[in-house]
């Protein structure tokens, strides 16, 4: 098991712009997405079925279909290589919805995480390991002092 990288809120916020470009990037990728699933949905014709039956369908299916699922396809994969491509530079995806990510940290000598979401313009909350978004607190400048790696 690899030890995780612990981040200080300087290297965390240096991260930030190119973060938030890389997600930028993966929510405007998954509304593609959904819009493509909708061609495909339309392309079969076929109401009712599951996602696999859908992709089975279109790919015995017309060739309009068949460059649709292709297409989705394609997207599909980019957009899982975009979230590794995240977790390459060390952040830990929460939520790709909402582009909720966390950074390990340090808060006198315990782990917690280094919390930020897309759109904002700084890492300036932290919360247990256990405690989840709902858990966020502010760093304040105490908190800031005592954030040791």
């Amino acid at each position: 098991m690899n030890t995780p990288r612990i981040w200080t809120i300087e290297e965390a916020n240096a991260l930030v712009p190119e973060l938030s470009s890389l997600i930028r990037r993966q929510l405007a990728l998954a509304s593609d997405i959904e819009r493509s699933w909708q061609e495909l949905v339309h392309a079969v014709e076929s109401p009712a079925v599951t996602p696999d039956q859908l992709i089975e369908l279109a790919r015995s299916g017309s060739e309009q279909a068949r460059a649709r699922e292709r297409e989705l396809s394609e997207k599909i994969a980019a957009y899982e290589s975009g979230w590794q491509e995240v977790e390459e530079l060390g952040v830990v995806v929460k939520d790709q919805r909402i582009g909720l990510c966390d950074f390990y940290g340090r808060l006198d000598g315990a782990l917690v995480w280094l919390c930020w979401r897309y759109g904002e313009p700084a890492v300036d909350h932290y919360h247990g390991l256990e405690a989840g978004y709902a858990g966020r607190r502010p760093i304040t400048a105490a908190t800031r002092r005592q954030l040791l790696n």
